[in-house]
């Protein structure tokens, strides 16, 4: 049979391509992680190409696969229908094709008897697609579209006739009626493949993908179960060693290379390139250059992409679930199921909390389902709380760093057209700086050594202090993970202490009206980070009265996100407040987490984590007699009848105080 080759790539989409449907002769449908339905028409003046028709607005989230009606009467020029199911597909004259977690695509009878299996794909099988000619289309997490020949006349195994690599996962894949195969991929880009020597693409723009490829597949190369772009460069031989004997992997061009610290000569001693042995997937796996006993992939649905979950043996599920769930931004309701999971997939079914555990976000004891404190000696049995007093500082660790890039250029760009805000826009060799701020940024194993400059910062202070408000949240954003790394928040102490405090400055356009609600979001998550490191805990003491009454006057204007990160910025600020004692401040985070708790509206997440703020002022600040004049015994009591068993355990160690 002829090989397929591209024909015509589609861009237009901003995020993950998730779904095509065609629409029969009408055109095609997309739809994406950028909660859009985009819908593609064929070019009038070159049949081979695919124009953007329509742009279908309105999902609240991400938009997964899609049906197609014909025009009726109802629909005189059909319509679309998609917010996600799992993908199955009919296979004319036989049955029904199904796409599976366990890397294989089956083909089923109606009656739901089995009638043949295809293997190929090495990981989640997302989307299949059958053609009259009997040729069937499948997309993987594999990054590879399979197309497999199956003979109605002779239902064996199919057969795997060709395999066609992609930049990143395939999340949907559909046949056109003349054969032609379009996929929806992880890149952003829809690509049709065609067998016709009339549709395929340019030598230049093949090759363009080839190179693609190719990148691509570099970036992913590991060595010894390490990922290659992940290690840091040789310029780490430049930090001495912590002890004899300790090794570093760097990176030196396309290979891993090992060295060990000399303490004697004070020198790093070269020992060899580093390679994947037949023994390393058997030692573990490794997830953000560390290894684990197990990665988890875990699918929480809702069109989300799958996560990763790393877990060790030596653990407490516990304490994996808390700080896993705050990393990815979900809710804490999720924890049981969460540490369930965990159990069942590392064959822990037995497992028993260790009683001496502390949750390194709570300070409290590992949470036993049933359990019942006990104790140790003759004595009367201590206060025992689950979730206070809270210890540590919370934060927000993850970004879309393409999204923020994206609409940066994007204002960037609308600066640059417009003569009378020209002045404003960033040079293109400014521009070129922020990416390579990002990789810095991205690379968090590497903060102990990775180094930002005083020239970022300039570029950072630049935006913040001359763009308009309205285009204000993608650099607060960029702000929000600047300050999370060392050299990002020292320099940003450095420019505030020479008279220039931008961030204060940043602070007042954010919250001024007429309020942006996507600034409010950013600014309350950059501020909430600022707790991250300790030299900026001045600054915060300093400003804690004015913020906290800023965002207050703002509250009508929050977003479901920004009550979490409002409530988060209050968490931080209890533990902030009781480590310096400022009984003044710990009155006013007190009212305002109060105000959150009483509030039914709340989400379940912002509730809880308020409640975790005043029971840990309650405990260990100097507001405990406040609290109990603010009926907080009334609060706790409310709590302790939630549905959700986090609210109504904290709801219960209040009370417990309040006693």
């Amino acid at each position: 049979m002829a090989e397929y080759r591209l024909g015509v790539q589609l861009h237009g989409h901003a995020d993950d391509v998730r779904g095509v449907c065609v629409c029969g002769d009408a055109g095609i449908a997309t739809s994406s992680r950028d909660r859009t339905v985009k819908f593609w028409t064929r070019n009038p003046e070159k049949e081979s190409e695919y124009v953007l028709s329509k742009t279908l607005a309105g999902h609240s989230s991400f938009v997964g696969p899609l049906a197609w009606i014909p025009p009726s009467d109802r629909f005189p020029e059909g319509g679309i229908v998609s917010d996600t199911v799992r993908c199955l597909a009919a296979m004319p004259g036989l049955g029904i094709l199904s796409a599976s977690h366990d890397s294989t695509v089956k083909l089923w009878a109606l009656t739901g008897q089995p009638l043949l299996e295809m293997i190929g794909h090495s990981s989640l099988v997302y989307s299949v697609d059958a053609h009259s000619s009997g040729l069937i289309a499948s997309g993987s997490e594999d990054r590879s579209l399979k197309i497999w020949k199956v003979e109605k006349e002779n239902l064996v195994d199919g057969v795997c006739v060709q395999s066609i690599e992609h930049p990143g996962c395939i999340w949907d894949t559909k046949f056109l009626e003349n054969g032609d195969i379009i996929t929806a991929c992880s890149d952003g880009t829809a690509r049709i493949w065609t067998t016709d020597t009339n549709r395929f693409c340019s030598d230049e723009e093949l090759a363009s993908y080839t190179d693609l490829i190719s990148q691509y597949t570099l970036s992913r190369k590991t060595v010894g179960g390490l990922k290659l772009m992940d290690l840091p460069g040789v310029e780490a031989l430049q930090v001495p060693g912590n002890s004899d004997g300790q090794t570093l992997i760097v990176r030196e061009g396309d290979n891993g290379v090992a060295y060990s610290w000399n303490s004697a000569d004070l020198k790093w001693d070269k020992i060899g390139e580093v390679v994947d042995g037949p023994g390393d997937t058997a030692q573990g796996q490794v997830h953000d250059g560390v290894r684990y006993d197990f990665v988890f992939n875990v699918d929480i649905g809702d069109g989300e992409p799958i996560r990763k979950l790393p877990y060790n043996h030596s653990d407490d599920p516990y304490a994996v679930a808390d700080k896993w769930l705050l990393k990815e931004n979900l809710p804490l309701t999720y924890r049981q199921q969460v540490v369930e999971f965990i159990l069942q997939n590392s064959g822990q079914n037995n497992f028993v909390p260790d009683s001496s555990f502390r949750d390194p976000y709570t300070g409290a004891n590992a949470y036993v389902p049933g359990g019942q404190p006990s104790s140790s000696d003759g004595n009367a049995p201590k206060q025992i709380f689950k979730h206070i007093p809270k210890s540590g500082m919370l934060s927000f660790e993850t970004a879309q760093f393409d999204g923020i890039l994206k609409k940066v250029t994007e204002f960037n760009a609308t600066l640059s057209s417009d003569s009378e805000q020209k002045q404003l826009s960033l040079s293109e060799t400014e521009m070129s700086r922020l990416p390579a701020i990002v990789k810095v940024l991205k690379e968090t194993s590497f903060y102990h050594t990775s180094k930002l400059a005083d020239a970022d910062m300039v570029l950072l202070v630049k935006i913040l202090k001359s763009w308009p408000p309205k285009m204000l949240f993608p650099v607060i954003d960029f702000l929000r993970m600047f300050v999370l790394h060392p050299d990002g928040a020292a320099l940003l102490l450095k420019t505030i202490e020479t008279g220039n405090d931008v961030l204060l400055e940043t602070f007042h356009k954010a919250v001024a009206p007429p309020v942006q609600p996507a600034n409010l979001l950013t600014i309350l998550k950059a501020v909430t980070n600022l707790f991250d490191n300790s030299c900026l805990h001045q600054w915060l003491r300093i400003h804690c009265a004015e913020i906290i009454d800023s965002m207050s006057n703002c509250k009508s204007s929050f977003s479901k996100n920004a009550h979490l990160a409002y409530a988060t910025l209050l968490l931080n600020y209890a533990v902030l407040s009781i480590e310096s004692k400022d009984e003044q401040s710990q009155a006013q985070i007190l009212s305002a987490a109060l105000e959150i708790a009483e509030d039914d509206t709340q989400d379940f997440d912002s509730k809880y984590r308020a409640l975790v703020a005043v029971g840990s002022l309650m405990q260990k600040g100097l507001v405990k007699s406040l609290a109990l004049d603010l009926d907080v015994k009334s609060v706790a009591s409310s709590a302790k009848a939630s549905m959700d068993s986090k609210i109504a355990e904290v709801g219960a160690d209040i009370e417990l105080l309040a006693r």
